[in-house]
């Protein structure tokens, strides 16, 4: 007889066992009110996220809840990097969760949280039941993802393979993030008697994440046949947006409850026991928005949040006439309102008379105020001062480059003077390249366009001239003049420039961009993909001599699977050329 061959039959006969003894044993309840609480947290507000959460709870209890789900960290916001390693900080969250847990012995909903927790002198990335005036179960993440954005294994140690918790005559399985994207904890919990599989989530916002995460999760209750509950937060962390739309999903995968995306939502929903399995009785399904629509609301929330969690009273912005400029102050106005919005148009000598009139027609259909600074008195004064040294060298870039940084300067003048925070407009295509200037068109506290490539660009300023999502505060109608999408993009620094003077046309430029950031390809690769040679070979020399460039560009709004900075980190002095 083979033996050997017998071994997985019969741990799964044992699973199968100890699945019918903890059942027989647990469920004493054929009814569960659960209740998806996706919030906004803010890292470091250890006492706001905890009032969040409680006035969350009181909304839960009101409509029947007995659990109420948060998401991953949620007690001290995610992520919260290396601000998590200092021990006051853990401190402070260990007593701020021990004060939510005696609120819970008022006989309302348990709560379900996520917290950094210390369990034997080690630092841990924990859920935290919270019922019954106690913390009465802790499970530690056991996946813990070290790449992209991601770097949690510095920080914190990953815990055992974890049981289901016991809950009111029920066994939860609960999973942190990452924990859901591979099959092991998921089977651990099956195979010791979960009864159902909750999943809290810091899950940032990329396009194609939605339907990236729904796929791990039917794929996790293929594998165990029990119902899932994926709860994510949502708000803006610095670069990251997260975009919330938590669901659920019955034991069948269908989807049975489904919150919307890039709000908060307190999302009830009732489980009733039939049979072995446990089946939502009300389906609540919120439609997903479409790809333009969802990078449009990350670029929203993504500045609302980093203006407001940081306390800028508004935000500057060099309007040019341009559409990168033009699309950055509609989205500012969406995020914040047309009176927090202050834009400035600062022509030189090469500025064309409809880039005035365009900028002048962006404020008046966004409504806000556009003051006008002309810089050539600044370009004298520098051209006055460098004279003697620059004598005998004819101009170049050198003299369009100060063009830009006067306007650096006086944005930042304007910034000190009043509070606001610059705007920078350069585009992913741009920062690519490096088609911008340092201590010019690069200053800036943020960016939205940081992550955007120029032909999104167009497609989101058409967009948003067809469409104003609900969470918008700026104007119901067209945002963005058409002559400012239709004209050749210009960075108006000599006379007759146009971006095409010195790039490939944008649609060639980034198709290339992507095979190169995107996808990783050489250089052959992307020939493959119908690019001519030379082209490919010259992008790739811009994009690798731009590093420098892009290490001091000010953060921005990612959305795509490789934003620069964190998702993409090269050395600055790289001699590697491939096959150039």
């Amino acid at each position: 007889m083979n033996f050997p061959a017998l071994i997985p039959a019969l741990r799964r006969l044992a699973a199968l066992t100890a699945r019918k003894v903890a059942s027989s044993t647990v469920c004493m309840t054929d009814s569960l009110g659960i209740t998806l609480a996706q919030i906004n947290p803010t890292v470091g507000d250890i006492d706001g996220n905890l009032n969040i959460i409680r006035a969350a709870r009181v909304d839960a209890a009101t409509a029947g809840a007995d659990l109420v789900i948060f998401g991953e960290l949620v007690v001290c916001g995610y992520p919260p990097e290396d601000l998590v390693l200092k021990r006051v900080f853990q401190d402070a969250i260990i007593t701020g969760v021990e004060s939510l847990a005696a609120k819970t012995g008022d006989g309302g909903p348990g709560i379900l949280i996520g917290a950094p927790w210390h369990v034997d002198g080690l630092l841990y990335n924990a859920a935290l039941l919270l019922d019954g005036g106690e913390i009465s179960a802790i499970r530690l993440k056991h996946e813990l993802p070290n790449y992209g954005v991601f770097d949690e294994k510095r920080i914190f140690t990953a815990g055992p393979l974890p049981g289901p918790i016991p809950f009111r005559g029920v066994r939860l399985g609960v999973m942190i993030c990452e924990d859901m994207w591979f099959p092991d904890v998921a089977e651990s919990l099956y195979e010791s008697g979960a009864n159902v599989l909750i999943v809290i989530n810091g899950s940032p916002f990329e396009i194609d994440k939605i339907d990236e995460r729904l796929n791990y999760a039917v794929a996790r209750v293929t594998e165990s046949k029990l119902p899932l509950i994926y709860v994510n937060q949502v708000g803006g962390q610095d670069e990251l947006v997260f975009d919330g739309a938590s669901f659920a999903l019955g034991a069948d995968c269908s989807l049975v409850a489904k919150a919307a995306a890039f709000e908060e939502r307190v999302l009830a929903t009732r489980w009733q026991l039939q049979g072995d399995t446990w089946a939502c009785e009300n389906r609540a399904i919120t439609k997903m928005p479409e790809l333009l629509e969802s990078t449009y609301r990350a670029m929203v929330l993504g500045l609302r949040d980093y203006v407001d969690k940081n306390l800028f009273p508004g935000v500057l912005i060099g309007l040019s006439g341009g559409i990168d400029s033009a699309l950055s102050a509609a989205v500012a106005v969406d995020a914040v309102g047309a009176d927090r919005v202050h834009c400035v148009m600062m022509p030189s000598p090469y500025t064309s008379k409809h880039s005035l009139k365009d900028a002048a027609e962006c404020a008046r259909l966004i409504g806000v105020k556009l003051d006008t600074i002309p810089i050539k008195d600044a370009m004298d004064a520098f051209d006055d001062m460098l004279n003697d040294l620059f004598v005998g060298h004819s101009l170049d870039t050198t003299e369009e480059n100060i063009q830009a940084r006067a306007r650096g300067l006086t944005l930042m003048a304007i910034s000190n003077k009043f509070g606001y925070i610059v705007l920078s407009t350069g585009n992913k295509s741009e920062m690519s390249v490096g088609y911008a200037t340092l201590y010019g068109d690069m200053c800036g506290g943020y960016s939205v366009l940081k992550d955007v490539y120029k032909t999104t660009v167009f497609a989101l300023a058409r967009w948003r001239n067809e469409q104003k999502p609900s969470c918008c505060l700026g104007p119901d109608t067209r945002a963005i003049p058409e002559r400012i999408i239709t004209k050749p993009p210009s960075a108006e620094l000599k006379p007759d420039q146009t971006d095409q003077d010195t790039l490939p046309p944008y649609e060639v430029l980034d198709g290339v961009l992507r095979c190169l950031i995107e996808e990783e390809l050489s250089v052959e690769e992307a020939v493959e993909r119908s690019f001519d040679t030379e082209t490919v070979r010259r992008v790739w020399r811009m994009l690798n001599r731009a590093e420098y460039k892009r290490r001091q560009s000010p953060p921005g709004v990612k959305v795509t699977r490789r934003a620069f900075g964190r998702d993409r980190r090269y050395p600055l002095t790289n001699r590697f050329t491939g096959n150039l």
